[in-house]
């Protein structure tokens, strides 16, 4: 296991490296930044003045190395929009971006296995058949569209729900939470529900074909003609041997909520990390930019090292054939 681990986080090093570069790379050729910083009058001796303390006039070799190592840090520099440190500026956004990803995973996964479990056993009822009608519109609709159609039914006609902003949150010195207001939660359903309902479809469709093909497995014919009850044929062994590909898919899915989510904060106005992504495009701030793309691969990263592990506590045949 530990070597397991170990060749991982390697494999892990690697892939951090190579966004890097991907991120220093591209974000030089979205503008110079030097332009949003002052203005139309300046001299080209003062351009020369801010370029030079911000050390674009370095070699680039240079520049990439002092990026990865102060990105080691989380030291990400200064935003040239805010004039505050990246890191900072990150710090009192990413709460907001959490609490939505996690709620909004939460919400596709414990609703999303249960329709599937449900659709797979009793593939030919009404029930069945309307939650996989319901799981195509999800998928094929855009989430800012759905988004959209939220807002008008529940905010709009009905006006239940808000349509933008977080609410009313909660100061914990460390964190800045909305779970603790009721407020906060009335701001919290629809972005959650638009930015999960894609995840939730996914899930469901993937966990009812995987029972389906289970369910016809030998194993499972065995287990019937021993008299076990439907209940443990269908949750104990069945429901089980579905669960590697749908951790895979669960753990990506948490990823891509995250990354993703810009669209959903830009809808609803949420006060997130995507909507500072996207602000910092409109001005060209680059530090952002890079440390947005940096920040989201590493919790892609992350997030498969944990499946990695759950791999090999639900297979341990998965370490077994790795070492070999």
């Amino acid at each position: 296991m530990l070597a397991y681990s170990i060749r991982r986080i390697f494999e892990a090093l690697i892939v951090m490296i190579t966004v890097a570069a991907l991120a220093f790379v591209l974000f030089r050729f979205v503008g110079d930044p030097v332009n949003q910083l002052v203005g139309q009058d300046a001299t080209l001796a003062e351009r020369d003045l801010i370029r030079k303390e911000l050390g674009l006039d370095d070699p680039v070799p240079v520049q990439f190395a002092r990026f990865v190592w102060k990105a080691a840090h989380l030291d990400f520099g200064m935003s040239y929009q805010v004039k505050q440190p990246v890191a900072t500026v990150f710090a009192a956004r990413f709460p907001a971006t959490f609490e939505l990803a996690m709620t909004a995973a939460l919400f596709a996964t414990l609703i999303g296995i249960p329709m599937g479990v449900y659709t797979g056993i009793h593939r030919d009822s009404f029930l069945s058949k309307t939650f996989l009608t319901l799981s195509l519109i999800g998928i094929s609709l855009p989430t800012f569209l759905i988004g959209i159609l939220l807002i008008w039914v529940f905010s709009t006609r009905l006006g239940w729900l808000p349509s933008f902003g977080r609410g009313d949150t909660v100061d914990l010195g460390f964190w800045r939470t909305g779970f603790l207001t009721r407020d906060g939660w009335a701001h919290l359903i629809l972005p959650a529900v638009t930015l999960g309902l894609f995840q939730l479809t996914l899930i469901t469709r993937l966990v009812r074909s995987q029972m389906l093909e289970v369910l016809r497995a030998d194993y499972i014919k065995f287990a019937r003609a021993r008299g076990l009850t439907d209940r443990a044929v269908n949750f104990g062994h069945a429901l089980k041997n579905t669960l590697i590909p749908v951790i895979t898919v669960i753990g990506l899915q948490v990823g891509s909520i995250i990354a993703f989510a810009l669209i959903t904060e830009f809808v609803f106005q949420w006060p997130g990390m995507g909507l500072l992504f996207l602000q910092s495009v409109q001005s060209a701030d680059i530090p952002v930019m890079s440390a947005y793309l940096f920040l989201v691969a590493f919790m892609f990263v992350a997030i498969n090292f944990v499946v990695d592990l759950l791999y090999v506590w639900v297979d341990p045949r998965i370490r077994i054939l790795g070492s070999s």
